[in-house]
């Protein structure tokens, strides 16, 4: 168990799991683009963890770039996406692969996606290391997806509680009092 700030968070998935499910989806990344030069567009700041292990095991010729949202503000979502950093490569008939380390409701991704598909990429996938059920919506646009998360809080390996928790190596979810 770990505390952060006033909240307790108990060990939920561990970094050997979290590494497990990072190479499956690598192994299905390297497969699909074996005859292509994707762009991963990871998203700050939670991904960074997921966006850094993930890279060390895509074998295929790739380019990496970052772009930085917001939503949430403490442990809720403010329902609005704040676009803080802007993307600075052409991605106009490229084959773009976003890295996000949780998708919550699907604001967020659905706001990139618009967002990029306007600028002519020539195709857009998603890889989310977590998923939650509120995005039951857009899972057709889900295509590679680590963990399928119950309504819970959780924090580590990125993924933080009020600016704190990114560095733990494993995922902690809020203690049910």
């Amino acid at each position: 168990m770990v505390t952060i700030k006033d909240k307790d968070f108990e060990k939920f998935i561990s970094h050997d799991e979290i590494s497990d499910k990072i190479k499956l989806i690598s192994d299905r990344i390297n497969e699909d683009y074996k005859t292509k030069k994707p762009l991963f567009i990871a998203i700050l700041n939670g991904s960074f963890i997921f966006a850094a292990d993930l890279l060390k095991e895509i074998n295929v010729e790739c380019e990496i770039s970052f772009v930085k949202l917001a939503s949430y503000e403490e442990m809720e979502s403010t329902g609005n996406v704040k676009q803080l950093i802007g993307l600075n490569d052409n991605i106009f008939n490229r084959d773009v692969v976003i890295i996000e380390d949780i998708i919550d409701t699907g604001r967020t991704i659905v706001k990139i996606l618009e967002e990029f598909k306007s600028l002519g990429a020539n195709s857009i996938e998603i890889a989310t290391l977590l998923r939650k059920p509120k995005s039951e919506a857009i899972s057709d646009q889900l295509k590679y997806v680590g963990f399928q998360l119950p309504e819970v809080f959780v924090l580590g390996y990125g993924l933080d509680y009020d600016g704190l928790g990114r560095n733990l190596k494993d995922l902690y979810k809020l203690k049910e009092e």
